[in-house]
């Protein structure tokens, strides 16, 4: 998409946040949900919108696990980061997957077909320690079922 064409798509997007209104999360969030990730120049128009500095929107971004700053990949897989997780062995979990995957936590594999990411706890702690694919719950895992499931998605890709 051209620049230009990017720019009026997010500002036609964002209209209805206001300056002072509390509006960054808000508008962040819709920016991301249309996207899939928050682009470099939504960043920019976010910023223009709101009366904000790009570094203030930009600290929003990176400072938030739930903002992605790149595409997300075809297969998403979010580590559980929750206290009961890392309690259960998630730790463990957490470096065979890199280990398996051969990328680390916040990279995708190339061509973006697999990612992994940190996730925050959503309260499944029944199933620690566990991981999300693509948003759904795979738990409880021990070492063993971590390598074949690393081996599965690795093989998908």
């Amino acid at each position: 998409m051209l620049e230009n064409e990017a720019t009026l798509e997010i500002q036609h997007l964002l209209r209805e946040f206001k300056p002072g209104d509390g509006d960054l999360m808000a508008a962040l969030h819709t920016v991301q949900h249309r996207y899939g990730y928050v682009p470099r120049i939504a960043m920019r128009v976010v910023a223009k919108q709101l009366r904000l500095s790009e570094a203030r929107v930009y600290g929003a971004c990176t400072f938030y696990s739930e903002f992605r700053l790149t595409p997300p990949p075809e297969t998403l897989v979010g580590w559980c980061s929750g206290p009961t997780c890392r309690l259960k062995g998630g730790e463990r979990v957490r470096k065979v997957l890199e280990a398996e995957l051969g990328i680390g936590m916040g990279e995708n594999t190339e061509g973006d077909k697999l990612g992994l990411h940190l996730a925050q706890c959503n309260g499944t702690c029944e199933h620690a320690p566990q991981i999300w694919v693509n948003g759904k719950v795979v738990g409880p895992l021990d070492g063993k079922q971590t390598v074949e499931l690393a081996r599965e998605l690795k093989g998908k890709t």
